[in-house]
C-alpha cells in the first residue's frame, strides 16, 4: 500500500469493518508483485458473478484504470488515481455524478478500491520539485494488485463452471433427440413393444427438469435420459438380431441404416463413459516417477484421443510451463489442469468455440493436455488456434495420438530413457 496508516473517510461517511479490512489487506502485498492492470479487469469481468458486482460499477473501475499512467500495477508504486467527477463522468461514456458515487461505493464495498479522503474531501496529489508525486488523495488501486491470484483463480472457475454447463445441455439436446427419433423409428418399424409408455416415461422425465436448472439437476436429468436410452437399444437390438431378413432391396437398406445408427450411438455412449474411467486409471498411475521416452512411447502406441490413459505426472513431467497457470501457481490434480487449461487458452487468444469444440470432441483432460502442450510449444506455433482446431478435426477422424505429442516434447526435455 502507498502508506503504512489507514485512512477513514471525509465528511459523513461512516468507517466499516469491510473497509478497514480491505486495507490491512492491501499492505501486505509481496515486494515485487506486479500484474497487468488490463489482464486483471478481464479476470474480474469475468468473475463478476462470484464478487456480486454490476457491470456498471466495472465500467467506472475501468475508467478509474484509464487514469493510472502505467500498463502495470507494481509493488512499490503509488496505486492512488484523483480524476475529478467531471473527468470520471466523460470516461464513463456520460454517467450521471450520482450513479458514479453509487457504483463508486459498490466497488468499495466489494473490496475492490480503497478510497483515500483528504483533509477537506478533494482529490488531488501534492508533487516534489521534481515533479514526482508525494502523496495522493483520491481511489487506490492497491487491492487489484492484493487479490490478483485470487481474482485469477475465481474467473478460471467461473469459466471451468459454465463450460462445464455448456457441455452438460449439449449431451441433454443430444441423448433427448436420440431417444425421441428410436422411439419414433419403433413405431414406424412396427417393433413389438409399449412404446407410448417409453414415450410417456421420456416425457416424465424432462418435466422434472425445472427451466433454470442448476447443473446438479441437468446431470440428474441427464443420467436418467441417458439410462433410457440405454434401455432402448437394447430393446432394438433384441429385436433385429431374432428378425429374418428379407431379400427386398428396399429391407436390406432400412437394416443397414437403423445398424449404422445404434453403432454410432453405442461409440458416443463409449466415449462418453471413457472420462470418469480416464481419472481412475491416473490416480493409480500418478505415484509413478522417472518416465522414460520409451515408456512414452508406449503410451502413444495405438491409442487415439478419445481413449487415451496418461498419468497426469506424465504431462506434467513434458509440459511442466502450464504448472504456473493452475489455481495458486500449481497444478495437483486433473481438476487443476482443466482450470490451467482455461486460463491458457484465453492467453493464447485461443477462441471459446475452438476451446469449446476440443473440450467436447477429445474430453475435459485430454483437450487440458493437448493445450498445455501447445503452451509448451507457443514460441513454434503461429497461430495456436488454428493449431488446436487441426488437432481437433484429427481427433474426430480417430488420427491423432496425444501419446506421441507428450513424448516429443518429454525427448526435447531431455528424459529419454537410454537405449
Amino acid at each position: 500500500m502507498e502508506s503504512g496508516s489507514v485512512t477513514t473517510p471525509f465528511g459523513r461517511r461512516p468507517m466499516t469493518l469491510g473497509m478497514l479490512a480491505s486495507q490491512v489487506n492491501s499492505q501486505k502485498i509481496e515486494a515485487g508483485a506486479s500484474t497487468d492492470k488490463w489482464k486483471i479487469y478481464r479476470a474480474l469481468c469475468e468473475a463478476k458473478p462470484l464478487l456480486d458486482i454490476s457491470d456498471r460499477a466495472l465500467t467506472v473501475l475501468n475508467a478509474l484504470l484509464s487514469f493510472y499512467p502505467k500498463s502495470e500495477l507494481a509493488a512499490g508504486e503509488n496505486l492512488v488515481v484523483f480524476p475529478s467527477n467531471a473527468q470520471l463522468s466523460l470516461r464513463c461514456h456520460g454517467m450521471a455524478e450520482q450513479t458514479i458515487r453509487r457504483h463508486m461505493a459498490a466497488l468499495v464495498a466489494a473490496g475492490l478500491v480503497i478510497r483515500k479522503d483528504s483533509p477537506n474531501g478533494k482529490r488531488y496529489a501534492r508533487k516534489s520539485r521534481n515533479g514526482e508525486i508525494n502523496d495522493a488523495y483520491g481511489f487506490s488501486l492497491a487491492p487489484l494488485l492484493a487479490r490478483a491470484a485470487e481474482i485469477e483463480r475465481l474467473a478460471a472457475k467461473v469459466a471451468a463452471d459454465r463450460l462445464y454447463i455448456q457441455t452438460l445441455k449439449e449431451r441433454l439436446t443430444l441423448t433427448r433427440r436420440d431417444i425421441s427419433k428410436l422411439v419414433h423409428a419403433a413405431v414406424n418399424e412396427e417393433f413389438p413393444g409399449d412404446w407410448q409408455a417409453v414415450n410417456g416415461r421420456f416425457h416424465d422425465i424432462l418435466n422434472q427438469l425445472p427451466r433454470a436448472a442448476d447443473p446438479h439437476a441437468i446431470a440428474s436429468t441427464l443420467h436418467l435420459l441417458e439410462t433410457l436410452r440405454d434401455e432402448i437399444l437394447k430393446r432394438l437390438e433384441l429385436q433385429i438380431k431374432t428378425q429374418t431378413l428379407s431379400g427386398n432391396d428396399s429391407q436390406n437398406e432400412r437394416h443397414i441404416q437403423i445398424t449404422e445408427s445404434e453403432s454410432n450411438l453405442d461409440s458416443e455412449a463409449a466415449i462418453e463413459t471413457k472420462v470418469p474411467e480416464l481419472t481412475a486409471v491416473n490416480s493409480s498411475l500418478a505415484n509413478s516417477v522417472n518416465v522414460s521416452g520409451t515408456e512414452l512411447t508406449r503410451y502413444a502406441a495405438g491409442t487415439n484421443a478419445a481413449s487415451a490413459i496418461f498419468p497426469l505426472s506424465l504431462v506434467l513431467q513434458a509440459c511442466p510451463e502450464v504448472r504456473n497457470y493452475g489455481p495458486a501457481g500449481t497444478v495437483g490434480s486433473w481438476q487443476d489442469l482443466i482450470a490451467a487449461g482455461t486460463v491458457v487458452s484465453s492467453m493464447l487468444q485461443i477462441s471459446p468455440s475452438a476451446y469449446k469444440n476440443a473440450y467436447r470432441v477429445m474430453g475435459p483432460q485430454i483437450a487440458s493436455a493437448v493445450l498445455a502442450c501447445i503452451l509448451e510449444r507457443a514460441g513454434t506455433i503461429n497461430s495456436a488456434g488454428g493449431y488446436l482446431r487441426d488437432l481437433t478435426r484429427r481427433a474426430q477422424r480417430g488420427e491423432f495420438a496425444i501419446g506421441s505429442m507428450l513424448s516429443a516434447l518429454a525427448r526435447a526435455r531431455g528424459h529419454d530413457a537410454p537405449h
